[in-house]
């Protein structure tokens, strides 16, 4: 192979799953990355703001280094970028899409005991693309993340409804209170998602989402999240994610 080529796609979804996704609005892949990559990759991005003074890109309050999630490290840090184009990633995309996709968000979550979750969202709402193409894929970096953590619940199905209207969060004690929340539907039915070590959930824009509090007394819940669209998708109305990182 010509080094200067890119690697060769996998094709790690079957297709019953891609027909699981297509149906549900989200896939849960077991054990996509190593324990041994996701242990390494902790220790980087700790190590990022441990630095004194913290990187301008990273920097934060020190006294919330690790309450404040950290925002497009793929932008500026190359262990992210490899990560946000692990090969597994990358070929269940170009199954789920049709076609190769490319990076234009990241963000990793510390979540440290007692930290909010986000209120049921659409990814949509904040990050609008033409044509509607975007997948986020959301890898677990504990060994397990369960309900006492704050685990992601998602609500099946719902990438069919279409963009629903957003308005301010309800219940601050357990959600953000910066974000927005989904409207004009039950959002009571959403099932918790619970992961371990290196599982990557893909799910669609559209499919209604949260997260909960964390309620353990000593259990964090890392997890790095990118948001991927289709090659040939755009984003509008945000000059900040307007950049596309290939995964080649």
């Amino acid at each position: 192979m010509n080094p200067t080529e890119p690697a060769p796609l996998l094709k790690p979804l079957t297709e019953e799953q891609v027909v699981f996704f297509r149906e549900q609005g989200y896939f849960l892949f077991k054990k996509g990355m190593s324990s041994d990559l996701v242990d390494a990759f902790n220790g980087h991005i700790y190590d990022i703001r441990n630095q004194d003074p913290m990187p301008e890109w990273a920097a934060v309050d020190p006294a919330k280094k690790y309450a404040l999630r950290l925002f497009n490290p793929h932008k500026h840090d190359s262990f992210s970028r490899q990560l946000m184009k692990h090969a597994i990633v990358r070929g269940a995309l170009a199954q789920l899409m049709g076609m190769e996709a490319v990076c234009v968000q990241s963000m990793y979550f510390y979540k440290e005991p007692g930290s909010p979750g986000q209120a049921s969202h659409q990814d949509y709402y904040y990050i609008k693309n033409d044509p509607m193409t975007m997948i986020a894929a959301w890898t677990a970096m504990e060994d397990l993340i369960d309900v006492e953590t704050g685990c992601l619940w998602v609500m099946p199905g719902t990438h069919k409804l279409g963009l629903l209207p957003h308005g301010a969060v309800k219940d601050i004690e357990e959600n953000e209170a910066w974000t927005d929340e989904t409207e004009g539907v039950d959002t009571s039915r959403q099932i918790p998602v619970i992961m371990e070590k290196g599982d990557i959930l893909f799910f669609s824009e559209l499919l209604i989402h949260s997260s909960k509090k964390n309620r353990s007394k000593d259990r964090w819940r890392r997890s790095y999240v990118c948001h991927y669209i289709r090659e040939d998708s755009n984003i509008l109305h945000r000059e900040d994610l307007r950049q596309k990182y290939p995964l080649y």
